[in-house]
């Protein structure tokens, strides 16, 4: 049988027809994202967990122009994030739990940010890909955080999106990892202090704290002592670069580690060793990149957010981390998966 020189030069098999439906649905995957992250602004989830509405008293209730309310409630629900029976919309499950400002469940803080700030900075990714520059604040070579958090607004609201955004985590943190051979823990970068809340809520025998910037402490306070644990969780001020840090058995950092480049990176995990005693473990929560790296897209679409947002971030896979603990000097090394796209890996000194 004959070759045929088009396959044979690699062209796609046209025995299927071909159509452009995939392509255009990932050209297109921003008018949904805006679809939602107008939703979440509009506080149309919130006004919907009250009862159910027609499409006039929703247009009404979240002051829209009549023109596109309608088609702006159907592709919503097109797009799984509402549900409508007998002209009534009502929240989907998914959003009306986590969308909801009413509910402490509420993540929405993250997508606020991501609608306020990184909806515009991707805009410009082909640039950040050319020149290998944030796209963000920091353009002119400032680092992210000494941006944001001389402003309360900024900061206030990057900490909210923080929780939102590890709230998941941390509860299937403090689930998943072996918490009943150790006693103290701390958590680095802690932002508002979601992770060690979640982990001292499910384990009353640890005590442990939260390390970060000093702007961060009055935040840090507020938000433990709403769920009862000031008294087992302390705020720990300072620069993890330029600081020393305060020992305990267990270290953790949630997404954190991706925010540096390569040097920083292992300079801080060598920090965490020395700050750990003999037995004690790292544990570090991340979206990994698989090793093939073809099929963990939100950990490969996150790598691309550090070239937005840091100067030299990166996201890597758990063969890549395990590999800088063993440099540290870490004896032993893991990787797990945790919940969706995040996962662990674990060094014990």
């Amino acid at each position: 049988m004959a070759t045929n020189p088009r396959r044979a030069a690699g062209a796609p098999d046209t025995s299927t027809e071909l159509t452009p439906y995939r392509l255009m649905e990932v050209s297109f995957g921003f008018a949904g994202a805006k679809t939602l992250l107008s939703a979440i602004e509009l506080g149309v989830f919130t006004e919907l967990a009250k009862g159910a509405l027609d499409a006039d008293a929703l247009t009404q209730r979240l002051a829209l122009h009549p023109r596109a309310a309608r088609d702006f409630f159907d592709a919503l629900v097109a797009l799984g994030m509402l549900e409508r029976h007998e002209g009534k919309y009502s929240n989907a499950p998914e959003p009306d739990y986590y969308l909801d400002r009413a509910k402490p469940s509420y993540i929405g803080g993250l997508l606020e940010m991501v609608n306020l700030r990184l909806y515009a900075f991707w805009g410009s990714l082909t640039e950040g890909l050319r020149t290998g520059k944030p796209q963000n604040e920091i353009k002119g070579g400032q680092n992210i955080f000494d941006a944001i958090y001389p402003n309360p607004f900024l900061l206030r609201m990057f900490l909210t999106a923080m929780t939102g955004f590890t709230l998941t985590t941390a509860k299937a943190l403090a689930r998943q990892f072996p918490w009943q051979n150790y006693r103290t823990f701390l958590d680095v970068g802690t932002a508002q202090g979601a992770v060690p809340v979640q982990i001292a809520l499910a384990h009353p025998h640890l005590t442990g704290g939260g390390f970060d910037l000093a702007p961060v402490g009055p935040f840090f306070d507020e938000y433990v002592a709403s769920f009862g644990l000031a008294g087992r969780l302390q705020f720990h001020p300072g620069d993890f670069f330029k600081n020393p840090l305060p020992s305990a058995d267990v270290i953790i950092t949630t997404r954190i580690l991706h925010d540096w480049d390569l040097e920083e990176k292992r300079a801080l995990i060598a920090k965490i060793y020395q700050a750990l005693p003999a037995g004690g473990a790292y544990v570090v929560c991340e979206m990994l990149i698989d090793d093939d790296r073809r099929e963990h897209a939100m950990a490969l679409l996150m790598s691309l957010n550090m070239l937005i947002e840091t100067r030299g971030g990166f996201d890597f896979t758990g063969g890549d981390c395990c590999g800088w603990m063993r440099d540290a000097g870490f004896r032993e090394t893991r990787v797990e998966h945790l919940v969706g796209a995040d996962w662990l890996v674990v060094g014990i000194k």
